[in-house]
């Protein structure tokens, strides 16, 4: 394609307004993941096709427009045997480094496909093998490697290099103090900070309200993995057994009449008219500067606007929401009851 394609936000508006048809997800859970949730559900449930390629059944397999497929794919743990042998996949860690990774369990089905052999597949019967021979990327992962090698700089020998202990480290100009500006050197600019973070409409909200407005940011727990969470407890803040809690200045908290413990609702402040709320977090009291609360994601993702993204990144502006925190509506149903 020559034309520029759509990033997450664009590809979501496209689905809601009928301009994108078909979905297609290569792992991941675009339903968790992404802002807006009531939003995100119902963009993902107009698309004619929704196609999830994977290695375990999540939410967004449950988002179905007119029809859905969901393919079962190999994990990085189970052994991937193509025509050429079991094949390696490479990986780059945290330190920049490249290594391979070989699975070594016996995949759960005979039939089950790996990524690599789904994909290549679908180019071969869609856009055909004249130019690029699909299939034989498939029968070895290798030819991928040369390629890449061929594309994208510092993978030079890229298939030797992942035979050695621990892989290699990909160069970058930052890890290197190697500046790639005019003067060759590192050169800062200062910019002048903004009077405030809040959006006009929250402004207007504190003028409406004799309630302040708290500045939401959403955070993971120390045992999970993007939206996958591994346990109930965050050893990082001391939280055992649960998710839906609020960390909140002790200042704030008592400002607003609550305690440690205490059941609360957040509501988004946003100018399109739309309710956006969650409900039933307990307040945890925690050092966090007044004015601003936290809680976890995905939990609090129904309350970040679609349109609310960050200049020129796109991404969603999850660590900058302006809320109204009251009393929870569930706490009174329990008192009822």
């Amino acid at each position: 394609p020559r034309a520029r394609g759509h990033n997450v936000y664009e590809a979501l508006k496209a689905l809601d307004e009928g301009k994108s048809k078909v979905l297609i997800c290569l792992g991941g859970n675009l339903a968790a993941a992404a802002p807006d949730t009531d939003f995100t559900y119902g963009a993902m449930k107009k698309a004619e096709l929704n196609v999830q390629i994977s290695t375990k059944l999540n939410r967004s397999h449950l988002q179905v427009g007119k029809a859905a497929l969901i393919l079962p794919c190999l994990g990085r743990t189970e052994l991937d045997i193509q025509r050429s042998g079991n094949q390696k996949i490479t990986v780059e860690d945290t330190f920049s480094m490249v290594h391979a990774s070989t699975g070594a369990a016996e995949p759960v089905s005979p039939l089950c496909l790996s990524e690599t052999d789904i994909v290549a597949r679908m180019a071969h019967a869609t856009v055909g093998s004249e130019r690029i021979d699909w299939l034989a990327l498939r029968d070895d992962y290798g030819r991928i490697r040369d390629l890449i090698e061929q594309t994208i700089t510092g993978f030079a020998d890229f298939n030797a290099r992942i035979q050695q202990p621990c892989g290699f480290h990909l160069d970058n100009s930052a890890a290197l103090l190697t500046w790639n500006t005019a003067s060759g050197q590192a050169e800062f600019r200062a910019s002048t900070l903004p009077q405030s973070v809040l959006p006009e409409c929250t402004r207007h909200a504190e003028q409406m309200s004799d309630q302040p407005v708290l500045l939401l940011q959403s955070l993971r727990s120390h045992d999970q993995y993007n939206t996958t969470i591994y346990g109930m407890d965050d050893r990082y803040r001391g939280i055992k057994g649960q998710r839906n809690v609020v960390f909140m200045n002790e200042a704030d908290a008592r400002q607003l009449g609550f305690a440690e413990g205490d059941r609360v609702d957040m509501a988004a402040i946003c100018n399109d008219g739309r309710e956006r709320s969650v409900t039933g977090f307990v307040v945890v009291i925690y050092e966090i500067p007044r004015g601003n609360i936290a809680a976890y994601y995905p939990e609090t993702n129904p309350l970040v606007p679609i349109d609310s993204i960050g200049a020129g990144s796109f991404t969603p502006t999850s660590k900058s929401i302006p809320v109204l925190v009251t009393a929870s509506r569930q706490q009174d149903n329990l008192l009822l009851l």
